[in-house]
């Protein structure tokens, strides 16, 4: 998913007009959207227009408004760390503010940042959840269009700073490889240490277009078997889905 770039292919397609351009600038109406997702299955960059933009202090004010009731925030995606300096500017609020600096602040992210992005942003994030979606760098880029070398490292970077909240696995029925690597998997979740919460993420097609709409959901069947090969190889910190579809 890239950056809407704001070239107005998109307005057309909308079934609910829902999108308009005002001064160069894609206006979403969140009011009449269906959330159909026509808009970024039309978008040559698959972005997506349905958004909202903040400034660091005016998130600051809505997180303050809602503080007494929450214990943290988390920053999702899209892919939030390609908004790292936004990002950095907005934890480090957090932290500086004697009434928000007891909320924990967590990204949730596909594991792309570079080393030195994690650098930055580390003293004022309290862990992040990675998303791994295959095993071998053949599948993850059949699956994904990129490899994961960078996605272990950061994976591995974050276990060794204490900054790795949850590792989570997603298994397509006949298109993700854990199974068939599962030693080497199973050796790198276990280097990476006890304390790592590994959650299991079963694919399914509900919002999904293209090729992969027309792949088989993971039934509960499917996540037992992994789960089990997993704590057969010394794995015990496993989350699964509760709901199946």
């Amino acid at each position: 998913m890239g950056i809407c770039d704001n070239c107005g292919d998109c307005i057309p397609t909308c079934p609910q007009q829902a999108l308009t351009l005002q001064q160069g600038i894609i206006s979403w109406n969140s009011n009449s959207c269906g959330q159909c997702d026509t808009c970024i299955q039309q978008c040559p960059r698959q972005s997506s227009p349905m958004t909202l933009s903040y400034t660091v202090d005016e998130l600051i004010a809505i997180t303050r408004k809602y503080a007494a009731f929450i214990n943290g925030v988390t920053v999702s995606g899209g892919e939030s760390t390609l908004q790292l300096p936004f990002l950095i500017e907005y934890f480090k609020a957090i932290k500086q503010s004697p009434d928000l600096q007891h909320l924990t602040c967590l990204i949730d992210s596909n594991g792309t940042l570079s080393i030195n992005g994690w650098q930055k942003i580390a003293p004022y994030m309290d862990g992040a959840m990675i998303d791994l979606k295959s095993w071998s760098e053949d599948s993850h880029r059949y699956l994904t269009g990129r490899g994961n070398k960078r996605i272990k490292e950061s994976i591995k970077w974050l276990a060794n700073n204490k900054l790795l909240t949850e590792l989570r696995i997603l298994y397509i029925p006949g298109k993700t490889d854990y199974l068939e690597y599962i030693d080497e998997l199973s050796c790198f979740i276990n280097s990476l240490g006890e304390s790592i919460l590994i959650k299991i993420n079963a694919f399914h097609q509900h919002g999904v277009y293209g090729v992969a709409s027309t792949w088989h959901s993971a039934k509960k069947d499917d996540i037992y078997l992994l789960q089990k090969k997993l704590i057969l190889k010394g794995i015990k910190l496993i989350k699964t889905p509760e709901i199946y579809t």
